[in-house]
This record gives structure tokens, sequence and C-alpha cells, in this order.
């Protein structure tokens, strides 16, 4: 099998690094449309355009509309092309950054994410996910190229809501079990090769800088505060993360939550917090040791993140929601099948269980 490892050509990070921004692109761009909702641009838009400005980058800044779906994209896309834009600059969360690598990928030119949160591991891949204007998962979009840099400023990462740092948390740590199942089971990663074992030893890391930090850090978050965990858990959700499912693969959790997406009950729930309601009904599904499990719900109650169907929202599922959830879970092309052979009852059944785990340890509390 072909093994293969890609990834951004520059991550930076640390605190008041959005002050680099002009002087990082300044060497390939004259000028760049930064793209980012309302309250994002509240929080970046002033100092990213002065940071432009004195490296002679022009900048353009627009308002993105809040869901990476085909219109949005075909909406900037066309902003860019009638701007002449030489780089295309993503700030805010996952839905942002997605949204700026396909009109990139439209128009051409450079490519920034500049994430706000450290809530996924979107802004170091080659791949969009594709919503609905109503907010429902549909598809992946692939790329050739990567983004040329990740910029992450900390103090920024540290000031937005503390919800978002442990979503992050929680997507980050599915990517270790996820690569671990695509491992053991010789399946792919997001390029249809071989995980190489710098993934898989990437993924791991990503994992246990989690366990080391992750309590610390999400109470200095929730202060406000940078310290040394802040930055250590931001480099797992952001990078490590990144890299490890795009090179390592994805598997069950992903398809659990796209499957999540379906419900409309649980559109208010962030990405991470559904991916760890599929993280526990993976580890379900793959028959793991009873101790595994325990900790990794303990560990997400410790966080304060969801172990249940309720906490994202969707209160006492019908047999319909269930079987609605699974069947989008093992839909062709999803990514539970780089790593299990499982038919809609078992993963309807694993999601069963684990909500039932979650919420026994969930009443011990």
């Amino acid at each position: 099998m072909i093994r293969s490892f890609k990834s951004p050509a520059a991550y930076v990070q640390g605190r008041d690094a959005l002050d680099q921004l002009g002087d990082r692109l300044e060497p390939v761009a004259a000028s760049a449309l930064v793209l980012a909702d309302a309250d994002v641009l509240e929080i970046v838009g002033d100092r990213a355009e002065a940071s432009l400005r004195d490296a002679d980058v022009e900048p353009t800044l627009e308002e993105f509309g809040g869901e990476a779906s085909e219109d949005e994209i075909d909406r900037l896309t066309e902003i860019a092309r009638e701007g002449g834009a030489d780089a295309i600059v993503g700030a805010g969360g996952g839905k942002a950054l997605d949204t700026a690598k396909a009109v990139r990928e439209n128009a051409g030119g450079a490519m920034v994410s500049l994430p706000t949160i450290a809530s996924t591991d979107a802004p170091t891949s080659a791949l969009s996910v594709i919503y609905s204007d109503e907010g429902e998962f549909e598809r992946y979009w692939f790329y050739e190229a990567h983004p040329d840099l990740v910029l992450v400023d900390t103090a920024i990462v540290a000031g937005a809501p503390a919800r978002f740092f442990r979503s992050g948390i929680a997507d980050a740590m599915a990517t270790w079990f996820e690569a671990d199942a695509v491992r053991r089971a010789d399946g792919e990663n997001f390029f249809g090769e071989g995980p190489t074992h710098a993934a898989h030893s990437i993924s791991r890391l990503c994992y246990d800088l989690l366990r080391e930090h992750g309590r610390s850090a999400v109470r200095a978050v929730e202060r406000g505060v940078v310290t040394e965990s802040v930055e250590a858990v931001t480099e797992a959700n952001t990078l490590l993360s990144g890299l490890g499912f795009e090179n390592g693969g994805i598997a069950a959790a992903h398809s659990i939550h796209n499957g999540l997406t379906q419900l409309e009950a649980a559109h208010g729930a962030t990405h991470g917090e559904k991916v760890n309601v599929g993280t526990i009904a993976q580890l379900v599904l793959e028959g793991r040791d009873d101790a595994i499990v325990d900790d990794v719900i303990e560990f997400s109650i410790a966080l304060g993140l969801p172990v249940t169907l309720e906490e994202v929202g969707v209160d006492d599922p019908s047999e319909d929601d269930l079987e609605r959830v699974a069947r989008a879970a093992v839909a062709e092309g999803e990514t539970i099948h780089n790593a299990f052979d499982a038919s809609v009852e078992e993963v309807r059944d694993a999601l069963v269980a684990a909500d039932d785990l979650g919420a026994r340890r969930r009443a011990d509390d």
C-alpha cells in the first residue's frame, strides 16, 4: 500500500500572532479578501486590516453568512473574482474556514486559515465539509492544495467562549480513536492512501496532550487567560488533530456526527459536541474494554462535554430518529467504512448503548 502524509505550508501559533498576518502574506499577495461573520469581524477585522495595510497588502473585508453551503461559496467566489484578490483569508470557526478554502479553490491564489476558536481541526486541512443552507451535512469537498498559512492567535482563542475550546478537545480526542481504528483495519486516510507511522504517532500525541493539559487549559480559558496548557491544547486541537485526522483517517465517530446533523434537534450542538457522542458510540461499536469507555466518559464529564444524546439536543429520540441517524452514518462514502463493516442496526444499537452508559455515569455525579 502506498502511504502518504500532507500538510499546510506553514503553521504559526502564539499570543498576538494576528499582528503578523500582513508580514507573512506580503511575499505572495498584493491584495487579500478577509471572510468572517459579523461577530468575528468585530474581533479581528480592524487588526487584520491594519496588519495587511502595514505590509502593503490591500485588504477587503466581507461578511460570511454563517453556513458552508454551495450558495454561500458561490456568492463569495464572485466577490473574490470581481475584486481580483490574490489571497483568501478565512477567519472564525470551521465553517468560515471551510468556505474560504472552497472560495480559494474556485478563485485561485493563496489561502490563510485564521481560526479565532480552537474548536475544530478544519484550519489545516485540504477539504471542506459542505452543508445545506439549513445546516445538514451533505458531502466533503477535497482539494489538491492545503492552506498556505495557518495563523493562530492564542489570546483570541482564550478570549472566546470556553464552550468552543471544550468542543475542540472533543473533536481532537476523536482523532486518536479513529486513526487507531483505521490503522488496525488497514483503512485509508483522506487521500485514499495508507496512513503513515507519523500520522498514527501524531494522533496519539494529540490525545496525550489533551489528557495531560485539558483540565487546566479549560479552566484558564474560562478565565480568559493564556497559559502553557492553553498553548498545548490549542496546538493539539488545531495542528495535531488536523494532521492526524487527514493523514491518519477518520472512522465512525465523525460518521455518527454526520448522522446526528440530520436531526434538527441536534443543530444547536457544536461539531465537537456531536463528535464526542460519536466517539463513545464508536468505542461501544468496537467492543472496547469497559475501563476504556468509562475513562473517556469520565474525562468528558470532567471537561463539561456531552456524553448523552439528550445533551446534544436529542431528548428521548424515536426509533425513526435513531434509524435516520444510523442510516446516514453508514451511507455510501461515509468514513465509518474506513474501519468498520457495520450495519444500520449495529450503529443504532451502539448509539443506544453508549447513550445509556453516559446517562448512568452522569446520574452518579
